[in-house]
């Protein structure tokens, strides 16, 4: 994978961040070398190791899935969202 300026607009529109100019020459090699450093995993053997689900012996162990609403503290964290509305997060759109 090359590591461009089009890479770089690309991940600042999906981020929503904007990158200097005098940074992006450093963050494409930063990622590049990231990058590299990821594909040497392609080069690790692991035909002989078994698949495992989990590092814990015996399984992880598994909560109750429950709901639990606390108005106050929705409504605390909502006043301090640059944007809500009826409730909700209002966030920029990345999705075309």
């Amino acid at each position: 994978m090359t590591v461009d300026d089009k890479l770089i607009a690309k991940l600042e529109k999906l981020s929503s961040l904007q990158v200097d100019d005098e940074r992006k020459e450093k963050l494409k090699s930063e990622l590049a070398d990231i990058i590299n450093f990821v594909e040497n995993l392609n080069d690790i053997d692991v035909s002989n190791i078994e698949a495992t689900f989990s590092t814990i012996e015996g399984g992880t162990l598994l909560r109750e899935d429950t709901s639990k609403q606390n108005l106050e503290l929705s409504n605390h964290i909502l006043n301090h969202a640059p944007k809500s509305e009826d409730g909700y997060f209002i966030v920029p759109k990345i999705i075309e």
